[in-house]
C-alpha cells in the first residue's frame, strides 16, 4: 500500500450502475461483455494495454449505488463509439493496494480489506483497478487498485 497522487485522465469504456449488494454479478456480466464483445479492439485513441475498472458517481460511501466501467485510458475524448461512455477521472490523490494470487478472488479480497478498513479516509471520487502485464496470469495476477483518498 502506498499513496500517490495521480494527474486527470481519460476513460473510454462500458458501463453498468450498480451497489456492491449484487456489484460482483453485475461486473462480472460487464467484464463478459467486454472481453466477448471485443470492446478493447473497438476504443479509439488507446494509450496502452491496460485494462481499467473504474468505479465513481458514488451515491454515498462503499453501501451506495455507483456506476462501474470497463474501459481504456484514452488521450481523447472527441471519438466514443456508439454504446460506450467516455469520462475524466479528475486529479486525485490515491491510497494503492496490490491484488496477488488466483483471479478474481485476489481482487475481490482485497476490496473487501478495503471496505472494512476504517482507517482509509475514502473521497469516493473514483477509485480504479489498473490490470496490465502482470495481471494476464489468472492463477497467480497482480493488479493495482487505486483508492481516492483525501
Amino acid at each position: 500500500m502506498s499513496n500517490h497522487s495521480e494527474s486527470a485522465f481519460n476513460i473510454i469504456g462500458i458501463s453498468v450502475r450498480t451497489n456492491n449488494s449484487v456489484g460482483g454479478k453485475d461486473i462480472g456480466n460487464l467484464w463478459g461483455k467486454f472481453m466477448g464483445e471485443g470492446i478493447f479492439e473497438k476504443i479509439p485513441n488507446k494509450t496502452s494495454y491496460d485494462i481499467y475498472g473504474i468505479y465513481t458517481d458514488y451515491e454515498s460511501d462503499h453501501t451506495g449505488d455507483y456506476t462501474a466501467i470497463v474501459g481504456c485510458h484514452v488521450s481523447s475524448l472527441a471519438d466514443i463509439p456508439k454504446g460506450m461512455i467516455g469520462i475524466t477521472i479528475p486529479e486525485s490523490n490515491y491510497e494503492i493496494f496490490t491484488a496477488k494470487g488466483k483471479m478474481p478472488e485476489c481482487v475481490y479480497g482485497e476490496w473487501v480489506g478495503i471496505w472494512n478498513n476504517k482507517e482509509i479516509e475514502r473521497t469516493y471520487v473514483a477509485d480504479f483497478e489498473v490490470y496490465g502485464t502482470k495481471s494476464q496470469n489468472p492463477a497467480d495476477a497482480e493488479v493495482d487498485i487505486f483508492i481516492s483518498v483525501k
